[in-house]
């Protein structure tokens, strides 16, 4: 159930108790990264932070999966901000979308102080369910106007990355419908999916030059900046759970399955953002590589490294995280432990032959090294001792999958999301 603040308190008041009070219970505890022990192995999961062994499901429950999600953003991502209440208007309205299938609403969500930038929300939804339907929750690159035909949808007006029919950082006509194969919502709704998709941008654009976004309004004016406060890729994670919260409202969408997908860097939010709320049945981090679903103690010489990751993109995580360039062994945790996070619910790491930066093998070593936690749980976990081969998926919660090609999402990508939804989700009613 989400929290929501009362009107008494000012809001930027209470993201700076909220944030501040966090950022001193884990100081208290965590020492500073050069006086942390040298793990060159990958840490435990199951071994608590003062040496302690995990032996029973209630103690991961109870002690470890808060302490890990404590860890992760005391030291990597930043603290993220608190949840707020949101405010939800259908913007436009098309019943008869995709030759009548679905039903496309285009919604802004609005939340925060006066002034944050609102979230908008594409979202289409089967015509021919029976229930509420099975969503797949998408951050996109670009915007909604691409992953559709229709021009009432709208173009978003902040900051882009460049990509197809951006113009001076700025998204234009030209891009409308150029993404259709890379989000392919026609399957998704074929095979009785909904799904929602935002932009990126919309909450924090991908820029290391200047704070826009959320990150200019939800911390206090006169809060001092620390290596703790959360960075780009937290921020992503938060945008996404207030989507869950508009998602869990709706009468039309089943809000016990919703499925998080991103790809590459958004893949990193993708599985942050499921980590550390398990309102979300299932994740989908897409060729996140590393800082997501990849190794930071990585032994694949093709592959990016903390050291670049945090040079090229240093907003992306929190100060700390920069401490650990060349000692990555000092990290207390590895991605297995945020991986694990998920457990006992199903994650898919999808990833290409040709994206040995994104480092498969080492993903796929992270799913090995996450699977006795959910053992723990009294669920399956990875269910292949080796690397699955070129074109299949392997079964279990831990799901690993390989194809050919390079870095990028397709509509392939999507049959086999889909596939590993109908599995593990159970597939939509009526099909």
């Amino acid at each position: 159930m989400r929290r929501i603040f009362s009107t008494a308190i000012p809001l930027s008041l209470l993201f700076a108790f909220s944030i501040s009070t966090r950022s001193v219970v884990a100081e208290s505890r965590f020492p500073e990264p050069d006086r942390l022990p040298s793990h060159p192995e990958l840490p435990d999961p199951l071994v608590l932070f003062d040496g302690e062994r995990v032996a029973s499901k209630e103690q991961w429950i109870e002690k470890r999966r808060p302490e890990l999600k404590a860890l992760f953003q005391h030291y990597m991502y930043g603290y993220l901000p608190p949840s707020v209440k949101i405010r939800s208007k259908v913007e436009h309205e098309d019943a008869k979308a995709f030759g009548g299938k679905a039903t496309l609403r285009d919604v802004t969500i609005s939340f925060g102080p006066p002034g944050t930038p609102p979230i908008q929300l594409l979202l289409v939804v089967p015509n021919a369910r029976k229930g509420p339907a099975p969503v797949f929750l998408g951050i996109t690159f670009c915007g909604n106007h691409a992953l559709v035909n229709d021009p009432a949808v709208r173009i978003p007006k902040v900051w882009m990355y460049p990509g197809p029919g951006v113009k001076d950082h700025r998204a234009t006509e030209a891009g409308r419908g150029k993404q259709i194969d890379v989000w392919a919502l026609e399957q998704s709704i074929d095979r009785g999916y909904a799904v929602a998709t935002f932009y990126s941008g919309d909450v924090d654009p991908d820029r290391s030059d200047v704070r826009e976004g959320i990150q200019a309004h939800l911390r206090a004016k006169d809060a001092k900046a620390t290596d703790h406060d959360y960075g780009t890729i937290a921020a992503w994670a938060w945008g996404a759970q207030r989507v869950v919260d508009h998602l869990r409202e709706r009468d039309d969408i089943d809000r016990t399955r919703i499925a998080l997908v991103g790809h590459s860097r958004l893949g990193k939010a993708t599985l942050l953002a499921a980590a550390l709320d398990e309102r979300i049945a299932l994740a989908i981090p897409h060729q996140a590589g590393c800082g997501g679903t990849a190794p930071s103690r990585t032994k694949n010489p093709k592959a990016e490294s903390v050291r670049r990751i945090n040079t090229s993109f240093p907003h992306w995580f929190d100060g700390a995280f920069k401490q650990f360039n060349d000692r990555t062994d000092k990290l207390p945790f590895d991605q297995h432990c945020l991986i694990a996070l998920m457990a006992p619910r199903p994650i898919l790491l999808s990833n290409a032959v040709e994206d040995q930066w994104a480092n498969p093998s080492g993903q796929f070593q992270m799913l090995q090294a996450a699977d006795p936690v959910y053992r723990l749980l009294g669920t399956t976990g990875l269910e292949t001792k080796e690397m699955p081969e070129v074109g299949t998926c392997s079964d279990g919660k831990l799901g690993f999958s390989l194809r050919a090609g390079k870095h990028s999402m397709t509509a392939g990508d999507w049959k086999v999301f889909l596939d590993f939804a109908d599995k593990h989700l159970g597939k939509p009613a009526g099909r």
